[in-house]
């Protein structure tokens, strides 16, 4: 699935399921939270804090995909094409940085 076909198809699930998207103030918010919940599970699981019993069984790649569905329905609501930005921010990142990471000794 391309990131067009995501937004897409979250934007179908939106207008199907769940009636209408919650203002972007509201999604920023949600973004927010579920950032959060990704965090706790990296922190715990690859961090020094201890895991939390109840935190063991939480699917990373799902926590991600939270984080991505309400990312993709900010961009819906915004008129942003993720896969447009995303290029622009591929190639200004290379501009940028093509030497940084090379030469920053505390990288070897």
């Amino acid at each position: 699935m391309t990131i067009k076909e995501a937004q897409e198809q979250v934007d179908a699930w939106i207008k199907t399921y769940g009636v209408r998207y919650f203002n972007e103030l509201t999604n920023m918010a949600i973004l927010t939270e579920e950032v959060g919940e990704l965090a706790r599970i990296i922190a715990r699981r690859y961090g020094e804090q201890s895991e939390k019993e109840s935190d063991k069984d939480k699917d990373l790649g799902d926590e991600m995909a939270d984080v991505l569905w309400v990312l993709m329905c900010l961009a819906n609501q915004t008129g942003v094409d993720l896969t447009t930005a995303l290029k622009k921010n591929i190639e200004k990142k290379t501009q940028r940085d093509k030497d940084r990471h090379t030469n920053n000794q505390k990288l070897r």
